[in-house]
């Protein structure tokens, strides 16, 4: 089994800059690859970042390409999700999920945080 818990989101201005955190518990998850994925009201769930947890490689949709990063601290068992130059339409619900293979698709992700609330103002 794996765990993950979110935290960092919040409210910001158009322009403005959150840190997204998931803390990974379990035994086996640094063999995982972490996923970042948001859902906006209405809309599906949909791919932002992942990141292969054993050699640190990254991928990334193209809607956040050079705005967004992901990164993940070994000693802290903490992924992260850097997004800078937020804009109204990254509003969604965040959520951070752990697969055992690198994938864009959510429902291939086994295990998913509980999400945290992305809201970016105009």
């Amino acid at each position: 089994q794996v765990q993950l818990v979110e935290s960092g989101g919040g409210l910001v201005q158009a322009g403005g800059s959150l840190s997204l955190s998931c803390a990974a518990s379990g035994r086996t998850f640094r063999r995982y690859a972490m996923g970042w994925f948001r859902q906006a009201p209405g809309k599906e769930r949909e791919f932002v970042a992942a990141i292969n947890w054993s050699d640190g490689s990254t991928y990334y949709a193209d809607s956040v390409k050079g705005r967004f990063t992901v990164s993940r601290d070994n000693a802290k068992n903490t992924v992260y999700l850097q997004m800078n130059s937020l804009q109204p339409e990254d509003t969604a619900v965040y959520y951070c999920a752990a697969n055992n293979f690198f994938s864009i698709r959510a429902t291939e992700y086994d295990y998913w945080g509980q999400g945290t609330q992305v809201t970016v103002s105009s």
